[in-house]
């Protein structure tokens, strides 16, 4: 045993807590990578729509800045055309150098909207429209200022005859250029209207296939961190919930390096220092009562034999001493023989020696054994059978210890006046030992520790606090169960359930 103890001492001080020395990733680094991952993903979500915004303010503002502007200098130059005809016809008619003026200012106006059509980006076709229609107009200028002339000198008919003539020929050709030209550019607005429209589209399909990537990379992301800690959580808390309740046997599978991976390991570090130690404490205490027995046996028996005079009489003074002697060995032997019982039990070295019994001859020799100790203390003591067929495999001074034990606690925890029954029920799947008093009552706070060893509800009525975690102990191997219900001051009921087949 010191080897062993030496052992584990050389491996605690080498990795105290199952401590790991390299992490790997952190639980902190996966929840930052997570978190940047989504964040990358929406910023990329943010510059494909700025992106495609942009594009589509692109298309909109050659819409409002260039074509609009360029149709409406196109209408504005198209419909100075027939003005310019009527001053041009005033001017040659009636000789009045009022229209003549008039019609230099307009065709001046007109001029200057060919020039600024000019600075708009035009696509090739619109360029060549606007530089015949730019043509032809200048050579009506030159024409209307021949005609000006010939007017100054007194040559209407020659003035006339070219109104009539090459005037007309020339207007009707800026007119068709300037119409051709107005036709590709509405062309050119409805072809970057459409170009919107499709980047628009485009533009919410894109947003919104991209917005869903994002959010399920980010579910993702959350959900896988989520479930590694959660999982790892739930099994630390049952495991918890084991090494509570003693009954931690395997450690935790540790996947992870991260945080909680080191927390695990500390834990199975941990369990495994407390299995060790109460691998043993109850090896101390087997060995204990084991070693307690024999001496005990032999004072219970050297008193016995000073009892029946067998050495000489006593005096009465002795014989006191020796009934105190009594009574203290046969305390202390049952103590050790609970303790032993108890080791075994837990540690699963017990042997159930399995036989057909009948379960309600069983209870009725304990009643018949427990009645002197409930008429002396004022209890009246009761047995209740509800079935016929009792029969049951399994080992007899086992239960009947189990039955015992129950009963000596109802009749010690219940005030004079009081009731103890001891029922049997068959049910269906199994059968119902039942031990129910009227007694003190088990505080609320204390029953969920009832049936832990050496653990008392009530430290001023004396035992050991083993007879119910040795009543849990017999009821597990027999593949059943207890359990209890109680209210303080009303009475306790105890229930052993035990697997039929």
């Amino acid at each position: 045993m010191k080897c062993r103890w030496l052992r584990r001492r050389a491996l605690w001080w080498t990795n105290p807590l199952g401590r790991d020395e390299g992490l790997g990733i952190r639980l902190r680094s996966k929840i930052f990578l997570a978190s940047a991952l989504v964040i990358v993903v929406l910023a990329g979500v943010s510059a494909l729509s700025l992106g495609a915004v942009g594009r589509l303010v692109s298309a909109n503002r050659e819409v409002t800045t260039r074509a609009i502007p360029a149709l409406s200098l196109t209408a504005s130059a198209r419909e100075a055309i027939p003005p310019l005809l009527g001053l041009e016809a005033r001017a040659v008619v009636l000789g009045d150098q009022r229209y003549a003026t008039a019609w230099t200012r307009l065709a001046a106006s007109t001029a200057e909207d060919l020039e600024r059509l000019a600075t708009y980006a035009l696509s090739e076709r619109e360029a060549l429209h606007l530089r015949e229609a730019s043509a032809a107009f200048e050579e009506y200028r030159r024409i209307v200022a021949e005609e000006h002339a010939l007017l100054r000198r007194g040559d209407r008919a020659r003035a006339r005859r070219l109104t009539d003539a090459a005037a007309r020929v020339l207007t009707e050709q800026v007119r068709e250029s300037l119409d051709a030209l107005m036709a590709a550019t509405g062309a050119r607005v409805l072809a970057a209207q459409a170009e919107a429209a499709r980047l628009e589209t485009r533009t919410w399909t894109a947003v919104l296939i991209a917005l869903g990537v994002a959010v399920g990379l980010a579910l993702f992301g959350t959900a896988i961190i989520a479930r590694r800690m959660t999982r790892s959580l739930e099994q630390l808390s049952s495991a918890t919930a084991e090494v509570a309740a003693s009954a931690f046997r395997e450690p935790i599978a540790v996947e992870s390096r991260d945080e909680i991976g080191a927390l695990a390991r500390s834990f199975n570090a941990m369990a495994s220092q407390l299995r060790q130690i109460e691998e043993t404490k109850q090896e101390f205490f087997a060995t204990l009562s084991h070693e307690l027995r024999s001496p005990l046996t032999s004072i219970r028996g050297a008193v016995d034999l000073l009892h029946t005079a067998a050495p000489g009489p006593l005096t009465e003074k002795q014989e006191r001493l020796t009934t105190i002697i009594g009574l203290s060995s046969q305390r202390l032997l049952r103590l050790a023989n609970q303790i032993l019982a108890l080791s075994r039990l837990r540690a699963g070295l017990v042997e159930l020696d399995r036989k057909p019994l009948d379960l309600a001859g069983l209870v009725d020799r304990v009643v018949e054994e427990l009645h002197p100790q409930a008429e002396e203390a004022g209890v009246a003591l009761e047995r209740e059978r509800y079935g016929s067929h009792f029969a049951y495999l399994g080992d007899e001074e086992r239960l009947y210890q189990l039955v015992v034990n129950l009963g000596a606690n109802a009749i010690r925890f219940t005030p004079r006046g009081g009731r103890v029954v001891v029922r049997i029920i068959e049910t269906s799947p199994e059968y119902e030992l039942q031990v129910e008093d009227t007694g003190v009552g088990i505080p609320a706070d204390a029953l969920p520790s009832i049936f832990d060893p050496y653990r008392q509800a009530h430290q001023d009525r004396g035992g050991t606090g083993l007879g119910l975690a040795i009543v849990r102990g017999v009821a597990n191997a027999h593949g059943g169960r207890v359990t209890a219900e109680s209210r303080e001051g009303k009475g306790s009921r105890f229930t052993v359930l035990l697997p039929r087949s």
